[in-house]
């Protein structure tokens, strides 16, 4: 089995993102045999109203809630943020928090950001955050979002230890430094040759700690399946990583177990 924590659909005013929809992601899923799949829409990075990409998101994702699960994208600097994760959990059945600090121009320990996430962890959400969205040497001029730093990543943890966390698109994160503490990073940007940092994660942080994300429809999915498959660990090491515990985080009833 494979859940995949890292995609996305929506538009992106920098590039072409080729069939950034539901649909198109269910179909590259059937290619892959990815069973399941986190999504955000990447539209509401740059939404002045985040919560407009999270109605149209509810509304691609409708007929396949047993593969497609939605997180919410809100900004803790808009006003109205209250009301929006309110209508995210009750009325679109979203159980996930997608941040993105670099293009809403906060940081992770600012005070309105932890009420935003303390509002959406008392309502279970998990929380996921990016280290970038998109590769900032080929980036366009006019996107200037800065890579988050691992210190930020370890600030964040060191403030909310009991946050169920899952850092997207991450590279070099102090895990020996952070507490102890419920997360997971993806593996769309470690490697499992060469640098070996997927081992190195796994060795640093423990076996529960990693969990496959693919950067759809951003990336391809084959290096990550790649580093999955020359993944030198036995197969118990490598069922976490593939599924148990993003299905073990997320709370998922009767999947990872």
């Amino acid at each position: 089995m494979l859940i995949d924590i890292n995609t996305w659909i929506g538009h992106w005013p920098f590039r072409r993102l080729s069939r950034a929809t539901a649909g198109g992601l269910l179909k590259r899923m059937d290619r892959k045999g990815i069973d399941m799949a986190v999504v955000a829409d990447v539209s509401a990075a740059l939404y002045r109203n985040s919560h407009a990409a999270n109605e149209e998101l509810a509304a691609q994702v409708r007929r396949h809630r047993d593969r497609l699960l939605p997180v919410a994208t809100l900004n803790p600097g808009y006003p109205g943020w209250r009301e929006d994760l309110r209508r995210c959990a009750e009325e679109l059945g979203m159980g996930g928090l997608r941040l993105y600090p670099q293009y809403h121009e906060y940081r992770l320990t600012d005070p309105e950001a932890l009420e935003l996430i303390d509002a959406a962890s008392e309502r279970g959400f998990f929380v996921q955050v990016p280290q970038r969205v998109e590769d900032r040497r080929t980036r366009h001029p006019w996107d200037r979002a800065r890579d988050l730093s691992g210190d930020e990543f370890l600030q964040a943890i060191e403030a909310r230890p009991k946050v169920r966390w899952m850092f997207l698109n991450a590279l070099g994160l102090p895990v020996k430094s952070f507490p102890e503490a419920r997360y997971v990073a993806d593996i769309s940007r470690m490697a499992s040759v060469l640098q070996r940092s997927v081992q190195a994660f796994l060795d640093r942080g423990g076996h529960d700690t990693l969990a496959f994300g693919t950067g759809m429809v951003f990336k391809v999915p084959d290096p990550a399946l790649l580093k999955l498959e020359l993944l030198d660990r036995g197969k118990r090491v490598r069922d976490r990583v593939a599924f148990r515990n993003a299905a073990n985080l997320m709370g998922l009833k009767g999947v990872g177990r």
